[in-house]
């Protein structure tokens, strides 16, 4: 399910952070087929399923991957580098020639997906504080 605006998007950045926002999308598409992409603020791109599970954004330098998880997502393997005491999300940063760690990547895309399907981070967080 994906969103032509998505595409145009990514088409208009430089060819190493297209690159980047291809590779990342698929892994999106790996991690649960019935995510779909929208745009939201005017021209990001987001991938919902019953909530925000991510955003792109491209910069300058680098391309940010936001995880909207409420910071429940488990991170074993270290790849959020930013957001970790934000209470809505976090986020990924990838710089030009940085590898994508897909596996570690699609766990966490999965359970952000598996909490969106349970009622969403804030429904889970209500819960667990009583």
């Amino acid at each position: 399910m994906t969103d032509p605006r998505v595409d145009d998007y990514i088409e208009a950045l430089p060819e190493w952070q297209q690159d980047i926002c291809r590779r990342v999308r698929a892994l999106v598409h790996e991690a649960d087929p019935e995510i779909e992409e929208t745009i939201k603020f005017t021209n990001r791109p987001y991938f919902v399923l019953q909530g925000n599970v991510c955003a792109l954004q491209a910069t300058k330098d680098h391309v940010n991957v936001f995880l909207y998880d409420g910071g429940l997502a488990p991170d074993p393997d270290g790849i959020i580098t930013a957001g970790h005491g934000n209470k809505t999300g976090r986020m990924i940063s990838i710089y030009r020639d940085d590898p994508i760690n897909a596996p570690a990547l699609v766990t966490l895309l999965r359970h952000i997906v598996a909490d969106n399907r349970a009622g969403g981070w804030r429904k889970i967080k209500k819960a667990a504080s009583g």
